[in-house]
Parts: C-alpha cells; structure tokens; sequence
C-alpha cells in the first residue's frame, strides 16, 4: 500500500524559508520520479515540481524557480522541498505524490502571511 507522508509546514512570514519533507512507503521509491503539487484555497491543485528518480533533474514551476528546490534522499524514502523567499501567494497545502499517480499524502499547510 503506497504511504505518503508530508510534514513540515507551518506558518511563515514573507522572505522567511520552510523544508517541507515526504515520507514514502509501499514502493521503491528510489524507482520513481516524484513531484510536489499544492492547492490554493477554492484553486485547483497546481503542480509545483518534479525531480527524476536519480535526483538529477528537477523542473519546476516558473513562479517558484530560483525559490524552491527539490532533492530527495533515496536511502531515506524522502523528498524535500526547501522552500525560500516565501510569498502570501504560496499559501497552500502541500503535497507529494509520485510523478505519473495522482495518490497523495494528506499534505502539509503553509501558510505565508505577516
């Protein structure tokens, strides 16, 4: 059974930095590309970034490039999100999720505001 688990939100004030982390289980996680996605209250769910099951190449979302900076740790089952220069606009709820599956964890609040 595939188990994600993200933890490390909280609230932050604009400019301030947050690490997110994602705990997987119930796969071999060093086999996929994973992703971050949020979702903005009464938005969508918007993809944020996705790193390859190397490590090696992550992409991400053009309003969050040069802020966030995904990295994993394969021998741990986790993925970071390292997360700076935080905007009220990336209040949201977070989440991991391999990259191709839509099964997330029960996600993580930031929320950005002073």
């Amino acid at each position: 059974q595939v188990q994600l688990v993200e933890s490390g939100g909280g609230l932050v004030q604009p400019g301030g930095s947050l690490r997110l982390s994602c705990e997987a289980s119930g796969f071999t996680f060093s086999r996929y590309s994973m992703a971050w996605v949020r979702q903005a209250p009464e938005k969508g769910l918007e993809w944020v970034g996705t790193i390859d099951s190397g490590g090696q190449i992550p992409i991400y979302l053009d309003s969050v490039k040069g802020r966030f900076t995904i990295s994993r740790d394969n021998g741990k089952n986790t993925l970071y999100l390292q997360m700076t220069s935080l905007k009220p606009e990336d209040t949201a709820v977070y989440y991991c999720r391999r990259a191709e599956f839509t099964e997330r964890g029960r996600g993580t609040q930031v929320t950005v505001s002073s």
